[in-house]
């Protein structure tokens, strides 16, 4: 009886400390800029919706670029933390001699995800059909024009003068620039290509991911200042980002479907099970999120297909692998 007793006095002295604690936590807020929203980002987006990003004591706020430049020009201006974005941009910035260039802390996709969309179905796809044909490609310089560029060449056909590669348009209306003008064909991430394709106005022939080899596409980066004035908080939202990486792999289509519907709630889950089907049939989600210096070599010799010098691009520099080597 006197056990018992003392265990209870235990419990009510050790309460309001523990209730004391509960109210103490604290919640970091992250401003995450993405270039767009995709379903091609699934494993950030399980993350946050399985309340991974909340378990490690992180708040995420997201905004919509629309265009890696401007998702860009958010991290250096201070109106976002972390940039998630194609790691060209922070090549770019890098060569320009920026002095607090931004430094990628994780990969989250390494193929590119956007499909090549037509105005009808052609299971007999291939890409000499392509000649002499208006394409609207992206913004000159950005990872899916120039990945589209790279999967033309190694067609033999020269973007340049073999057809019309528009990259006039702004990306966020590509899909609406199609359906209004008289281009044979667009290059759109999902959920765009199949929602057109299910509505019968467009059709998907191609997947240009599953043509381009293996590239540092998709990352999240920061500026040197953040990282080091965040280095614990950084290291949580890497380990948050892991985990949605790892249950992404582990799961099927239905599943990652189900589990990402509220970051898409106006799309049903025919069409997210449909694209996520799509992506992992291609390999499109790395499984950690360290960047491999093979896959950054591949970017650099994207770019420079592209016609894009970027001779002073360093590894070493522009990639940090402090956080995703750390992961747990």
């Amino acid at each position: 009886m006197k056990l018992k007793l003392l265990s209870i006095l235990l419990v009510a002295v050790m309460l309001p400390f523990a209730l004391v604690g509960c109210r103490n936590k604290t919640t970091a807020r992250l401003r995450i800029n993405e270039v767009t929203h995709s379903i091609f980002y699934a494993p950030f987006y399980a993350a946050n919706e399985l309340g991974f990003f909340k378990e490690a004591g992180i708040e995420i706020e997201l905004t919509n670029g629309g265009g890696s430049d401007k998702s860009m020009t958010a991290l250096l201006t201070g109106s976002a933390d972390i940039g998630f974005m194609g790691p060209e941009t922070a090549v770019y910035v890098y060569n320009e001699g920026q002095k607090d260039y931004p430094v990628i802390i994780a990969q989250v996709t390494r193929r590119d995800g956007s499909f090549l969309v037509g105005k009808t179905p052609d299971p007999q796809f291939s890409w000499e059909k392509l000649r002499g044909k208006s394409v609207i490609g992206g913004r000159t310089g950005g990872m899916p024009e120039m990945t589209l560029e790279y999967v033309l060449r190694a067609h033999g056909i020269n973007p340049k003068t073999d057809l019309n590669l528009r990259t006039d348009v702004s990306f966020d209306l590509m899909g609406g620039a199609f359906l209004a003008g008289e281009d044979d064909y667009v290059a759109l991430f999902e959920p765009s290509a199949s929602t057109m394709e299910l509505a019968g106005e467009g059709y998907i022939v191609a997947s240009i991911g599953q043509e381009a080899d293996a590239v540092a596409y998709t990352a999240m980066m920061v500026t040197q200042s953040f990282r080091d004035t965040h280095k614990a908080l950084l290291q949580s939202f890497v380990n948050a980002l892991y985990r949605g990486q790892t249950w992404v792999a582990a799961h099927t289509a239905e599943e990652v479907a189900a589990a990402i519907k509220p970051a898409f709630p106006d799309s049903d889950m025919t069409l997210l099970t449909k694209v996520v089907a799509n992506y992992q049939a291609i390999g499109a989600w790395k499984t950690e999120p360290t960047l491999e210096k093979a896959d950054f070599d591949q970017l650099l010799r994207v770019i420079r297909a592209a016609g894009i010098e970027v001779e002073h691009a360093d590894y070493d520099k522009v990639v940090d692998n402090q956080f995703a080597q750390k992961v747990s």
